[in-house]
This record gives structure tokens, C-alpha cells and sequence, in this order.
């Protein structure tokens, strides 16, 4: 057995057993997967996958645990390489940061770039997605950290702790009929046009499971996956919208006023991930605690480590 075996063992699992897509994420061809998996199931004595000819249909159950074997193993090799880059280059290298757009634009500037500051050998790679997305990438450690509000607290494969919270905010045009109200209801939104996030984006389903608790069917005729899109069509008058409040703290009053709106959808949390067990290299220890003081080092250690479970505010 060898670790070339492993990988492609995994990638077709992780490839929902095509082997055309699992060639192309290794860069090889389809028979040298074929005959990489083989060889593996020879060597191992029991088969991994059932076939259906050449299709791979389904993992075995001895094929489940061997991939829970695998994946330690892999996860282990890639924490012996970060070793080895830890202690013959303590400050430099690359930090791989997993986030949706709005976390990018408007919550990393700053400690993107006092994290610069303070290791200036360390480059950042941004990788932008759908928070589903943002697991996935953390869970096949194409990043170190993944930044999100949704789908991190309840992935197997990863730990997640809160980062901070917020609460959404209403953005209108400064003439507006909503602006002359101070404390914004349910009533009053449902009652205009509506521009907010996408269902799977920024706590989208808070929104909607306020509304349907009040009998009210909100007339949303827009939705996008960034605030900034949602700023713009309010802008053109589509209607109001309803983003987190992160996006409308540095709006020039004359433009768009702002109401907060966490007495009518409540608070959401944004919270941090890591891969279960990862070694982390001391600049990503030192840039959690960037994004907030609750992080820290020993909190950070016991959570990779699998000591505790539940990481709340």
C-alpha cells in the first residue's frame, strides 16, 4: 500500500465515485484510478467499492472504514509536511482562508491586514463561496480556516467555534417612508418590496421563519448572494433591503439610511472552522485571535484536539 493508492482511494469518494471527475482532480487518467483502486483492494484483501462493470455504484462497508483510515492517514501526512514548514520557516508561508463574500468584503480587511503587519513573509489566498462551499474546502484542506454563518456547526469532519455576532439591518433610500420610523416591525416590511440574501447566505432563514411565525408572506422580489448587489438595486428603487448590518456601517447617510433589525430576526453568529485534528502553523493561531479575543491558542488546541464539543457565545 502507498499513499498515491490512498489518495485516489478518497478522491473517488470524495468525486461521488466518478472516476472521469477523480482523474481530472488528480490530474491523471481514468484507467491509472481504475488500476490504483485495484491494486489497493487486492493488497487490502476485501473490496472497497461495488462495481456495476466499470462504474464504481457504492462504497462497501469494510470500504467506509478504510476510508476513515485513510483519512487519517492523509490528514497526518499533511500535518508532518506543515511540521516540517513550521520549524524551517517559522513566519512565512501561505495562509488559505475559506469565506463567503460578505465575510471577505466587509469583516477580513482589518485582520487580513494586521496580520500582514505583523507577519509580513505570510501571503493570504481568499477563497470565495456558498457556505456549504466554505466546509468542503476546509474539510479537504484546500483552506486552513473557513469564515461563515452557516452549514459549519454541524460537519463531522470539521470544529467550529463563534467568531462574533451581528443582527441584520433595514438599507433605504433617505426619503424613504420606512426611514421616518425608528423601530421598524414586521408589518411595516411586509408591506414593501423586499431585497435580501439568498436562502443559504447570511441568515437568510431567520428572516423567513419570522415572518411565517407572524402569518406574513413577505413580497421579496429580489434575492442575491452579496450585500453589495442588494445595496444597488435599492439604490435603483426595487425596494428595501435587508442585509447584515456589517454592510451599511460606513454608508454615507445622504445615500442609504440604515435601521437595526435584530429586536425583529435576533442575533446570528459567524463562526470559524477548522479541519479536526489539523496542525496549525503559529500565524494561523495568531490571526484567530485577530478575528477575535475569544480565540485563543489553548481554546483553539483542545478544539482540534476533540476535547469538547459544543462552542458557543
Amino acid at each position: 500500500m502507498n499513499l498515491h493508492q490512498f489518495r485516489f482511494v478518497q478522491e473517488a469518494a470524495r468525486r461521488n465515485l466518478n472516476l472521469t471527475e477523480t482523474a481530472k482532480a488528480l490530474f491523471t487518467s481514468q484507467p491509472g484510478v481504475s488500476k490504483a483502486i485495484l491494486e489497493f483492494e487486492r493488497e487490502l484483501g476485501v473490496d472497497v467499492f461495488v462495481r456495476h462493470g466499470k462504474r464504481l455504484k457504492q462504497v462497501t462497508e469494510p470500504g467506509q472504514q478504510a476510508l476513515k483510515a485513510i483519512d487519517i492517514i492523509l490528514r497526518e501526512v499533511g500535518n508532518l509536511k506543515r511540521i516540517g514548514q513550521e520549524f524551517s520557516q517559522q513566519d512565512s508561508g501561505t495562509l488559505s482562508i475559506a469565506t463567503t463574500h460578505g465575510q471577505a468584503r466587509y469583516f477580513l480587511p482589518g485582520p487580513v491586514a494586521k496580520l500582514r503587519q505583523c507577519f509580513p513573509g505570510v501571503n493570504i489566498v481568499l477563497h470565495q463561496g456558498a457556505p456549504r462551499d466554505v466546509a468542503r474546502m476546509v474539510i479537504e484542506e484546500v483552506a486552513d480556516l473557513g469564515l461563515a454563518t452557516e452549514a459549519l456547526e454541524d460537519t463531522e469532519q470539521i470544529v467550529s467555534l463563534p467568531c462574533y455576532d451581528w443582527q441584520h439591518a433595514l438599507v433605504m433610500p433617505a426619503g424613504h417612508a420606512l426611514a421616518a420610523l425608528e423601530r421598524v416591525t414586521l408589518e411595516d416590511l411586509a408591506a414593501f418590496p423586499l431585497v435580501s440574501y439568498h436562502p443559504s447566505f447570511s441568515g437568510r432563514t431567520r428572516l423567513d421563519q419570522a415572518f411565517a411565525a407572524r402569518g406574513l408572506r413577505p413580497n421579496i422580489v429580489l434575492e442575491a448572494i452579496d450585500a453589495d448587489v442588494i445595496k444597488t438595486y435599492v439604490r435603483i428603487g426595487l425596494g428595501v433591503g435587508i442585509v447584515a448590518e456589517m454592510a451599511v456601517r460606513d454608508e454615507p447617510p445622504a445615500e442609504l439610511v440604515s435601521r437595526p433589525l435584530g429586536h425583529l430576526f435576533g442575533r446570528n453568529i459567524t463562526r470559524i472552522a477548522f479541519r479536526r485534528g489539523a496542525y496549525l502553523r503559529n500565524y494561523v493561531y495568531a490571526f484567530a485571535a485577530m478575528l477575535s479575543d475569544r480565540l485563543s491558542r489553548p481554546l483553539l488546541e483542545r478544539a482540534i484536539a476533540g476535547e469538547g464539543q459544543d462552542f458557543q457565545l
